[in-house]
């Protein structure tokens, strides 16, 4: 069976840091037969010259768009604009598979080119993602949260290792009595790494599962110090935190939106309607009289680069044996595609 040729993108955000493929796994892949070709990066936390040592082509930056036709671009964030019309199969998160924001004008990339999106987000085994970022997620949502109430996060943000991570959250609970911090979504993978970061940092966790939030106690939650959410939601529901929330007394000051689904209308914290970032990590959408501080960066992981690639690779890397057939996760996405662009549309533009 001729494996296929992985092209590994470089990423356009300058904050992105994080490679799906880290140099390890491209060389076993090599020896099981794939061609890996990788892009030279300004920002990416692995240099390239690992990857030259594990058997990979380098190509310059940029340059997926010429890729051969049957290579597969694989990455983690969004694309460039350029260029409009898509021809290749990509592997990224698009977040596209919930109606997100732009979620129809990346799908007409791909009509127009006839080439086909494989979703992260939807590469799923009996309903369950099975490749992600999200232990690190909610690992660096946590840490951030509790680091915000401690007074230790004044500015912006920037990529760290988790010795420095750790160290940070172990310096700043010196004298202080444990914050009551609620995770929603406790037993998925966000919500076990927010567990780990939060016994770190020494806090006093209440965990909910999914199955806690059928009839929420707002009160309850209200009565807590800091809300990590790590709930992923395909419908609508009744609202963790909305803005009539604001005005009920509460204890609640810091949340971390780890999901940062701020664009979709199954968003469990519509008292945030924006993503905050690197140089601003904390949004305030509380009042004078009451405070509350929302944490939502969109690429948590990334600051934890390292770490964070090393474990997803792990787990997509295994996959791809899989990909020049589309079995398995992957046959769940490329059916999502085609069932959202439409058979005979692509059909038509090719």
């Amino acid at each position: 069976m001729t494996r296929p040729h992985l092209w590994i993108r470089a990423e356009v955000r300058p904050t992105e840091q994080r490679v799906p493929i880290v140099p390890a796994d491209a060389a076993r892949l090599i020896a099981d037969g794939f061609s890996v070709t990788i892009e030279e990066s300004p920002t990416r936390i692995i240099p390239v010259q690992e990857y030259v040592d594990a058997g990979a082509d380098v190509a310059p930056y940029g340059s997926w768009a010429q890729a051969p036709s049957g290579a597969v671009v694989v990455g983690i964030k969004e694309l460039p604009e350029d260029p409009a019309d898509l021809e290749h199969t990509h592997v990224f998160f698009a977040h596209a598979y919930k109606g997100q924001a732009g979620a129809r004008e990346t799908l007409e990339r791909f009509r127009q080119g006839g080439g086909e999106l494989l979703d992260v987000e939807y590469l799923t085994i009996e309903g369950k993602r099975v490749v992600a970022f999200g232990f690190w997620a909610g690992y660096v949502g946590a840490s951030l949260a509790v680091l915000r109430h401690r007074g230790q996060l004044p500015g912006g943000v920037a990529p760290l290792t988790r010795l420095e991570l750790d160290t940070r959250l172990r310096e700043s609970s010196a004298g202080r009595d444990p914050e009551r911090v609620l995770v929603v979504g406790a037993r998925g993978r966000s919500g076990t790494g927010a567990r780990e970061a939060l016994g770190v940092a020494g806090c006093r966790a209440t965990t909910w599962d999914r199955a806690d939030t059928i009839v929420l106690d707002k009160a309850s939650l209200l009565h807590h110090d800091i809300l990590v959410n790590c709930v992923v939601s395909n419908r609508k529901q009744e609202p963790f935190v909305a803005t009539d929330d604001l005005s009920t007394p509460r204890r609640l000051r810091t949340i971390s939106d780890v999901t940062c689904d701020v664009t979709s209308e199954a968003n469990l914290l519509p008292v945030n309607t924006a993503i905050t970032s690197w140089q601003e990590p904390v949004r305030d959408v509380g009042t004078p009289e009451s405070p509350l501080e929302v944490i939502a960066i969109d690429n948590l992981p990334s600051l934890l680069p390292r770490e964070s690639s090393e474990s997803f690779s792990a787990e997509l890397t295994p996959l791809l044996p899989d990909l020049a057939d589309r079995q398995g996760p992957w046959a769940a996405s490329l059916e999502w595609f085609r069932r959202h662009v439409g058979e005979e549309e692509r059909a038509t533009s090719a």
